[in-house]
């Protein structure tokens, strides 16, 4: 099955589990007698909380893109949970439990009775370091989101290649999410917004049906996650730790890398989170140089917006009061008007802002893809970090001088231009920060856009030497390896005819980002 097919009417009607949920609401069943039990529900399991330890019960139901309707089958997807995410969180999973019932119809856990249902034992944490919690609570940051894009992206590059994925794949969920929808229209009541979703989806289905297919065969279809979003995502010693994969389909985890992120990306956005996101994507492409995949964005990200639509509108089927009912029709609106919005994205433009070490240019130019933000989901091609990257080293890794000799850094920016190439004709707008001290470099780039007949913005920035001076001897932890000594021969160098936009940078980093758009939209 694939999520998003149809949902079932089973004439085989899903056992009660009414008696093992009040038995494992009880301190007893865990051997704690008087000790409190904390249940958390999902739309397809139930967690119980005791002491230092989660127990997880599989909901005996049966939808269209899952069946857990046996005890088998719960046994079966949650051998495969443990064994999935056991991989990436060995610290969380402990094993599967069975509940029992003996001739007396007394319950237990792992007894000699006969086995009615199973548990998947695991370490219980606080659900504090739930990254969702962190996001409501406005403590989510840039430097945790880079460590979870490193994390994330880690995780795909070892993830195993799997044949499938591709077009047909894609558009067995879509129409599947088309199916859906329309029989939940009662409980959606947009009809007419619906019908747009589903046509603009399959429009960018359709412009994508070659580069899903070639994606397939370059081996970008992997055994992923596939259920990546926040509140599977936990700290552990301020460690960025992904669990909870989705388990019961193979197939349904087996996906493009991109589609993969999109969930999150798309969870962040619906969060208000936009800028976060930008930093999310610019972690991971720093790592993985996917940019052709960028080109997949708006449809994978409307179509995992659209599931959680229909994700929604099931919900409010089995609301149990009509404020419930009414949260879940007000989701459903805001995830469907997203699913809209994100498929819908800004031409492509070339930005290079460049200047002297200690101008800002890389604070800048990320404040200026937040301001851009996902209506144009720009990247960002920083020179100081392409070329940590091209060496092997993470960014913040000192280097010495053969690594910026004339033929280093001229391979640095052919690269950069040539990956400005690659995400403009994936529909990406680029950010390209870079000194540019060499008119060629900078003549270089205002070619690439104007072979693409795309829009040219060059900004340099300046400030006084002695503000750079302060900014460089500030620095800590920063991919560039600038320092005053540096700065020295930059300013001793003639940089020719500086024919962009010249901006003065003596000010604070935000006023200096709101200039720039200014400047670039006109």
């Amino acid at each position: 099955m694939q999520w998003g097919e149809a949902m079932e009417h089973d004439s085989q009607a899903p056992s009660d589990q009414g008696e093992v949920i009040t038995f494992l609401n009880q301190g007893l069943a865990f051997g704690r007698p008087g000790r409190p039990v904390e249940q958390i529900d999902t739309h397809a399991a139930i967690i119980f909380l005791i002491d230092d330890r989660a127990y997880k019960l599989k909901r005996a139901i049966r939808y269209s893109f899952l069946d857990f309707s046996s005890i088998d089958k719960r046994r079966r997807v949650l051998e495969a949970e443990y064994r999935l995410n056991v991989k990436t969180a060995p610290c969380l999973y402990r094993g599967l439990v069975p509940v029992t019932i003996d001739d007396n119809g007394q319950f237990a856990l792992d007894g000699d009775g006969r086995i009615i249902d199973w548990l998947l034992e695991m370490k219980r944490f606080e659900q504090t370091a739930l990254l969702d919690h962190v996001a409501e609570q406005d403590k989510l940051d840039t430097p945790l989101i880079k460590a979870l894009a490193k994390e994330i992206a880690e995780q795909h590059q070892k993830a195993p290649v799997r044949q499938g994925g591709g077009y047909v794949a894609m558009a067995s969920i879509i129409d599947g999410n088309a199916a859906d929808l329309r029989g939940l229209i009662d409980q959606i009541g947009d009809d007419a917004t619906t019908n747009s979703l589903i046509k603009a989806t399959r429009s960018e289905l359709g412009r994508q049906h070659r580069r899903l297919d070639a994606r397939s065969r370059a081996g970008f279809v992997r055994h992923c996650h596939g259920d990546l979003h926040l509140g599977n995502i936990f700290l552990d010693n301020d460690r960025p730790v992904l669990f909870d994969c989705l388990e019961f389909d193979e197939s349904l985890a087996t996906i493009d890398v991109i589609y993969d992120l999109a969930f999150l990306l798309m969870d962040l956005c619906h969060r208000k989170l936009d800028s976060l996101a930008i930093d999310l994507l610019h972690g991971y492409l720093e790592r993985t140089q996917d940019d052709d995949g960028t080109a997949l964005l708006p449809l994978f990200l409307g179509v995992r917006a659209t599931i959680r639509a229909k994700i929604e509108a099931f919900e409010i089927k089995t609301a149990r009061s009509d404020a419930e009912r009414q949260q879940h029709r007000l989701a459903v609106i805001q995830y469907l008007d997203l699913a809209m919005a994100l498929l819908n994205t800004e031409p492509p433009k070339l930005i290079a802002i460049g200047g002297l070490s200690g101008t800002g240019k890389s604070t800048v130019a990320r404040l200026l893809a937040h301001r851009l933000g996902p209506a144009h989901w720009p990247v960002l091609l920083r020179s100081d970090v392409m070329r940590k990257h091209r060496l092997g080293v993470e960014p913040t890794a000192r280097l010495d001088a053969d690594a910026y000799s004339r033929s280093q850094t001229k391979a640095v920016y052919q690269h950069l231009g040539e990956r400005a190439a690659t995400l403009i004709r994936a529909g990406r707008t680029v950010i390209a920060d870079a000194t540019f001290l060499d008119p060629v470099d900078r003549k270089a780039l205002e070619d690439v856009a104007l072979d693409l007949r795309v829009p040219f913005r060059g900004v340099w920035l300046d400030a006084p030497k002695g503000v750079l001076e302060s900014r460089i001897q500030k620095r800590t932890n920063d991919a560039s390896d600038a320092d005053v000594s540096i700065l020295a021969q930059q300013c001793d160098r003639d940089v020719g005819a500086i024919t962009w936009t010249l901006v003065d940078a003596n000010d604070d980093a935000s006023n200096i980002a709101r200039t720039v758009q200014s400047k670039i939209a006109r």
